[in-house]
């Protein structure tokens, strides 16, 4: 089966930590036909060393470097922007993939004419061991599901920017990702998933969602901003999310 080019976005931000485990997953990829787009979002450790070290022997790797800060979705967006891929595939800083991800999900996608599709995935603690935890993907989602939770993890997530054109993320500190997918099921009636695992996620002790007050935040302005909801509907939105985060999505994290 024919191999479109990949555009793999990832945004880093004194990522050194974890960097080159990522970079290596995507290089391990069985499916060779991928760019992966790298924005450093003016890193002030070693990241950017880094980078360039691996873009000076792999070409298909590209860099560039932000002179301020921007935060993730100006870094993403400009990714996006470069991008020359028919497919746009997004893998964060400290997140992995497995080596058989993309060669499984692009024939999925292109096997059933599927523009956006999406994975379970495992979990890993910060050093990289593994939780013997996985979130199990829904089968499919719209816009509906979509709006009482992201049910689709941004590391699994591909869409077909050749069919759907590109879509960007609107410019917030936070949960963009969300609000991108949330766009693109807009766009397409369902997301499709495999749900098979085919990246790992490294959870954060300093992650959003361990912190529940700044989590409810995030998610209003998703629905404030992002999505132009009015105050009350907003907070209707905000608590049919609480009701799914506490009570219904906590069934899709099952062990391995």
């Amino acid at each position: 089966m024919h191999q479109p080019l990949v555009s793999v976005i990832t945004p880093t931000y004194n990522s050194e930590d974890f960097i080159s485990d990522t970079i290596d997953s995507v290089r391990a990829q069985r499916y060779a036909n991928w760019e992966m787009i790298i924005v450093d979002d003016a890193s002030s450790d070693n990241t950017v060393e880094i980078l360039h070290k691996y873009a000076a022997k792999d070409e298909r790797i590209k860099v560039q470097v932000l002179q301020t800060n921007s935060g993730a979705a100006i870094a993403r967006n400009t990714a996006i922007e470069k991008a020359s891929g028919q497919y746009i595939a997004f893998l964060d800083a400290d997140d992995l993939w497995k080596p058989e991800k993309l060669a499984t999900q692009i024939a999925f996608m292109q096997k059933n004419d599927i523009a956006v599709s999406f994975s379970s995935y495992e979990l890993m603690d910060e050093q990289g061991n593994s939780l013997q935890k996985m979130v199990k993907a829904l089968p499919k989602v719209n816009f509906s599901k979509m709006l009482k939770s992201n049910y689709i993890g941004n590391l699994t997530g591909i869409y077909n920017a050749q069919t759907l054109g590109k879509v960007y993320m609107p410019n917030i500190r936070k949960r963009q990702d969300w609000a991108l997918w949330l766009t693109l099921v807009q766009k397409v009636d369902f997301a499709y998933s495999l749900e098979v695992p085919l990246a790992i996620y490294r959870v954060r002790e300093n992650s959003i969602s361990s912190n529940k007050l700044n989590l409810l935040q995030y998610n209003y302005t998703i629905y404030r901003k992002a999505l132009n909801f009015g105050v009350l509907k907003s907070i209707v939105y905000l608590i049919r999310f609480l009701l799914e985060h506490f009570f219904i999505k906590p069934r899709q994290t099952v062990p391995l």
